[in-house]
């Protein structure tokens, strides 16, 4: 079994519902996304903020939930960040990881990185997500609809040079894939929605378990039930 990291990257959220603290919003949003990827088996799991941020990864992390600090809230910033190992000022996820340096490369074969405004995702799609690195070096899971940005990008380690620098805001599958050597070194795999503007708010499911954060900030003002 590969070794295998799942890092929710805590970047700043540019839009709030009306009538709630856009604080309080991002803080349940990540809350809400930290809580599921705590509950997917055999692989572990991170945060990754900047260091303006810290507050927000003290505040969503569970005990013992290993904290990137990166200099920008990208993917690539994060694997740079999990190959170099986290900082003093990291709590490990396993025996030894504190306060690890450059030396903790190798301890990670598979890194995937996730939006933290998808408070109802399923971890299916997180495994979907990592599925194709027994085959392929990179996975791209695209944000659901006509709409550019990415809920979640996978990589084996080393990552491969060719991986352009990415924005889960901005980037779609097609301009990677025309970075790599070969079409088929980029799987694409299912989408999900993020959150991110008002229409976002109905495809949310309250049959869903989970996003009981966000949940209860939309009930609060009558949005969702």
């Amino acid at each position: 079994m590969a070794r295998r990291v799942v890092v929710a990257l805590l970047a700043p959220v540019r839009w709030a519902p009306p009538g709630i603290d856009p604080t309080q919003w991002r803080t349940a949003l990540a809350e809400d996304v930290v809580d599921l990827l705590a509950t997917l088996n055999e692989v572990d799991t991170a945060v990754a903020v900047t260091a303006a941020d810290r507050w927000l990864a003290e505040a969503v992390r569970w005990p013992g939930t290993t904290v990137y600090e990166v200099p920008e809230p990208t993917p690539n910033a994060v694997f740079a960040a999990v190959v170099a190992g986290p900082g003093p000022a990291a709590e490990g996820s396993g025996p030894g990881a504190e306060g690890l340096g450059p030396a903790a490369e190798g301890r990670y074969e598979q890194v995937a990185v996730i939006a933290a405004d998808a408070p109802d995702l399923p971890g299916l799609t997180v495994g979907k997500l990592l599925r194709p690195l027994t085959s392929r070096p990179v996975a791209l899971a695209p944000v659901d609809g006509a709409v550019p940005g990415l809920l979640g990008v996978a990589a084996r380690l080393p990552v491969p040079a060719w991986l352009p620098p990415l924005d889960l805001d901005a980037t779609v599958p097609a301009a990677v894939r025309a970075t790599a050597p070969r079409p088929g070194d980029l799987a694409v795999t299912p989408s999900w929605h993020r959150l991110r503007g008002p229409a976002d708010l109905a495809r949310l499911d309250p049959a869903l378990d989970g996003w009981e954060n966000t949940r209860a900030l939309l009930a609060g003002t009558g949005q969702t039930s």
